[in-house]
């Protein structure tokens, strides 16, 4: 029962950091940071430095909780379910999905994006100009991963852990030892938050940057993936300690609220001191910022799942089901919303709100009525779901 408990707060936690990139995403039109490339629009007359801050903190934990908790499930397959089971799986959830979705994808993510940007430059011509494109076969052709990139690192992280495990299969005493250690590290609070910290410390100094900036480029990023593979690895290493998931819950509302309390004071850094530093600033002081707080989340929020999340709720298990479909098509609807409300004057706050609303709103109405009881619910999560459920 406890087994299981711990499976349904894990799963949950994993859905709900899929469900934070709708959020994050939402909130960077309103941002008062220019972002470039990476977020072209934006809705100059309602910019508010909460969005910023908010942005921040998401992007400070939700990928490295995400890839955590990927790589204890993907251990919990491959040793539960058997290797070559585990790898059919994460073919057909992960590999499939990925290049099926970007291909459906592209065409929409780069139209809504366009039409968008030229909206908010005043270009009178926009739905014009932005429908140009679909007449030539190139635009139907990915030149970049878009939001689907952690799917993409996803499959490279899991390719590499299975190689690992398969080789120290080989060697019992290498195996039985990591396990020693992990078990040693993981239930003991203090020790596992500095041990790890130091490493994440130690990778960044390495890669010369306080914050991995997430690479959607079709040709892999080695930062990306040392960062992210990195947290998979440490997820994995965790299934193996399992007995000492209930030891998470120590501390964690104070390693959550020391967590948010140095994003803000990092915040602060960057905004309002003459320091001269960017998020992406080469900075032994930003990376002892990323280190310390990425590792005080993650055990942080584990730990109230653990503790608030492993009673099984259908609601969850439904949001659970949902989350994949909701992030794999949300980001269009962040582009377009914020065109219906880019003259209304009320505020970069509601407006991020009403955005994120309606965006959800949508995702999931698709979810229940296109997607749960259909092929494509299947292709997601494996299953199809009864109509009345």
């Amino acid at each position: 029962m406890l087994k299981t408990a711990r499976i349904h707060s894990l799963d949950s936690l994993r859905a709900i950091m899929m469900l934070l990139g709708l959020v994050l995403h939402s909130a960077l039109t309103y941002n008062v940071t220019y972002h470039g490339s990476v977020w072209s629009i934006k809705d100059t007359a309602s910019t508010t430095i909460v969005t910023d801050f908010l942005v921040l903190m998401i992007h400070s934990f939700r990928m490295p909780v995400f890839f955590l908790i990927a790589g204890f499930f993907g251990a919990m397959l491959f040793y539960e379910r058997k290797p070559w089971k585990m790898i059919h799986n994460r073919i057909s959830r992960i590999v499939f999905p990925f290049i099926v979705f970007l291909i459906i994808l592209t065409p929409i993510v780069q139209f809504s994006f366009g039409y968008a940007s030229k909206i908010f430059e005043g270009n009178e011509n926009a739905l014009t100009t932005s429908l140009a494109p679909f007449s030539d076969f190139y635009f139907y052709i990915p030149k970049s991963t878009s939001h689907l990139w952690f799917l993409y690192y996803l499959i490279y992280a899991t390719a590499f852990a299975v190689v690992l495990a398969f080789l120290l299969k080989q060697t019992p005493k290498v195996t039985s030892k990591i396990k020693r250690i992990g078990n040693w590290i993981f239930q003991k609070p203090l020790v596992r938050i500095l041990v790890f910290s130091a490493i994440t410390f130690i990778l960044l100094t390495l890669l010369q940057t306080p914050m991995i900036a997430s690479s959607t480029a079709l040709v892999p990023d080695t930062n990306t993936f040392v960062h992210y593979t990195s947290f998979y690895l440490v997820g994995w290493i965790l299934y193996t300690s399992k007995e000492h998931l209930e030891t998470l819950k120590k501390y964690d509302w104070l390693s959550t609220i020391l967590a948010v309390l140095l994003v803000m004071s990092q915040g602060v850094i960057l905004e309002y001191t003459n320091l001269g530093l960017k998020p992406n600033s080469f900075s032994f002081l930003l990376i002892s910022f990323n280190s310390l707080t990425v590792w005080l989340f993650i055990f942080g929020i584990t730990g109230l799942f653990i503790r608030y999340g492993s009673n099984y709720s259908k609601r969850m298990r439904y949001i659970s089901d949902a989350s994949y479909w909701v992030y794999l098509i949300h980001l269009p609807l962040t582009a377009l919303f914020p065109i219906l409300l880019r003259n209304i004057p009320i505020g970069g706050i509601p407006k991020f709100l009403i955005v994120t609303t309606a965006t959800g709103i949508v995702c999931f109405v698709t979810y229940h009525f296109c997607v749960r009881n259909t092929f494509i619910g299947k292709f997601l999560n494996g299953r199809k779901y009864p109509s009345q459920r």
